[in-house]
C-alpha cells in the first residue's frame, strides 16, 4: 500500500521539509483551458501559498485561450498572477515561455499546473539544466509521463492535494544512485 498524504497542511510542511539553505526562485506556469475548469475546482490562491513556503514565486503565469471569460482574466489578476491570452495553441505558447525559465538564470525552480503530456519534454529540459521541477497535475486525465519527469509531483483531485511520499524517497534514491554511477 503506498503512504499518500492528504491536504494543504501537509503539502506546506512537505515543500518546507525541502528547503534549502537561500529561498528558491520559482517560475509558476499555468495551463489554464486544461485545469481550471468548474469538474476540477483548482484553486491557484492555494498553489501560490504552498509553493510561497518553498521559496518566492518571481513569474506566475496563467494562459488562457482567446474564449476565457472576462472573470476568469479579472480573477487570476486579483490572485497575483498574469494572464497570457493565446490566440492560438496554448500549449505552444506556454512551452515557449517555459524554454525561457530553463535558460533565466535567476529561476531555478520550475512548477508547472497541467495534465497535459505535452510538456513532458519541458520538464526533461529544465531537469538536464539543473531546474527543479514541482509540476501539480490534476486528476483524472493526469498524464503518468508527465509525472514521472517532475521532481515533486503533487496531485490536485476532489478538492484536495495529495503526494505520494515512497515516490519522492524512489526518486531521491535513483537520484543518488545516477550521481555516484557518474562520478
Amino acid at each position: 500500500m503506498q503512504n499518500v498524504k492528504t491536504g494543504f497542511n501537509s503539502i506546506v510542511k512537505y515543500l518546507s521539509t525541502k528547503k534549502e539553505t537561500g529561498r528558491r526562485s520559482i517560475g509558476l506556469l499555468v495551463d489554464g483551458p486544461n485545469v481550471l475548469r468548474k469538474e476540477f475546482n483548482v484553486n491557484l490562491e492555494e498553489i501560490r501559498d504552498v509553493l510561497k513556503e518553498y521559496g518566492n514565486v518571481k513569474i506566475g503565469r496563467v494562459f488562457l485561450n482567446q474564449y476565457a471569460s472576462d472573470k476568469l482574466v479579472e480573477a487570476i489578476e486579483n490572485n497575483g498572477f498574469e494572464p497570457i491570452i493565446c490566440s492560438s495553441d496554448v500549449d505552444v505558447r506556454l512551452a515557449v515561455e517555459g524554454m525561457e525559465l530553463v535558460y533565466n538564470p535567476t529561476i531555478d525552480t520550475i512548477a508547472l499546473v497541467t495534465r497535459d503530456a505535452d510538456f513532458k519534454p519541458l520538464l526533461n529540459k529544465a531537469n538536464e539544466h539543473g531546474k527543479e521541477t514541482i509540476l501539480f497535475g490534476v486528476e483524472p486525465g493526469f498524464s503518468t509521463a508527465l509525472r514521472n519527469s517532475a521532481d515533486y509531483v503533487v496531485i490536485l483531485e476532489n478538492n484536495q492535494m495529495n503526494y505520494n511520499e515512497e515516490e519522492v524517497a524512489e526518486k531521491k534514491r535513483i537520484q543518488k544512485a545516477s550521481l555516484n554511477v557518474h562520478k
